[in-house]
């Protein structure tokens, strides 16, 4: 029997998925709003992790577009990573099925706060950007696959992750890294969404509807995309995840 949808899932899924989308812009970690939002709003772990799929694949593409017209995407190791990402977001998507969505319910409670930590304060400074040679292209491909695997198995902080890894590992600067991971990331949601939809995992009615306010959010917090901003989206996004939190928790109690 088909999941019906309610006014109280629009009432708590559109506003959490339109701040999600401007923390994200601004900040990035929007995902970690976006998937517990529509868990708290009575989805599963398996049609949260469709819907979201949804909304953040849109969302990607639109921001894939924008860095490549910026000039700072190196094509040369987006798409090797990308290419792995593929197989990788399939077997993750395919490995959350598998463990069900009670496992996975369980599994977002801890790993929420943990990835928060990291995409809150694991961005520290500007690395000095260093030319791509031939012998990092496996080095990307690794990335792609496990960084593609993650993003099918939970998804939110995979964006973070992709720049940490392109700075460190891959000696990019900050910016050259945020416009490389774009397509990756959008290529690992590509192929978990195909598998969600094949598995009848996408709520339409609320899809749609939250993919406007993702990208109503995503135009706002980009407006807002200064030093104070992201200072302040920190402080509410921090406050934001501790009271999904708590309330995610007490479902579990009670």
């Amino acid at each position: 029997m088909p999941m019906q949808i309610t006014w109280n899932m629009y009432l708590i899924v559109l506003p959490l998925v339109f701040l999600a989308a401007a923390v994200d812009a601004i900040a990035g970690g929007g995902g970690l709003i976006s998937l517990p939002a529509y868990t708290l709003a009575g989805l599963d772990f398996d049609f949260a992790s469709g819907n979201n799929k949804f909304s953040s694949t849109f969302g990607g593409l639109l921001a894939t577009v924008r860095y490549w017209k910026s000039g700072k995407l190196q094509w040369r190791p987006a798409l090797t990573a990308a290419l792995c990402a593929l197989p990788g977001s399939y077997l993750g998507t395919r490995s959350a099925m598998i463990l069900g969505t009670h496992i996975m319910n369980i599994f977002m409670l801890f790993a929420v706060p943990v990835v928060a930590i990291v995409v809150l304060f694991g961005r520290k400074g500007e690395t000095q950007e260093k030319p791509f040679t031939g012998r990092q292209y496996p080095l990307c491909a690794a990335i792609g696959l496990v960084m593609g695997f993650y993003d099918g198995f939970f998804g939110p902080g995979t964006g973070t992750f992709l720049i940490l890894l392109f700075t460190h590992l891959l000696g990019m600067d900050m910016v050259t890294a945020s416009a490389t991971a774009k397509p990756v990331n959008l290529f690992s949601n590509i192929a978990s969404l195909v598998t969600r939809i094949a598995a009848g995992h996408v709520l339409y009615g609320l899809a749609f509807p939250a993919m406007l306010c993702s990208i109503l959010g995503g135009w706002f917090g980009a407006k807002l995309a200064l030093q104070r901003g992201t200072k302040l989206v920190r402080a509410v996004m921090l406050a934001v995840l501790a009271l999904l939190m708590v309330r995610l928790a007490m479902n579990y109690i009670a």
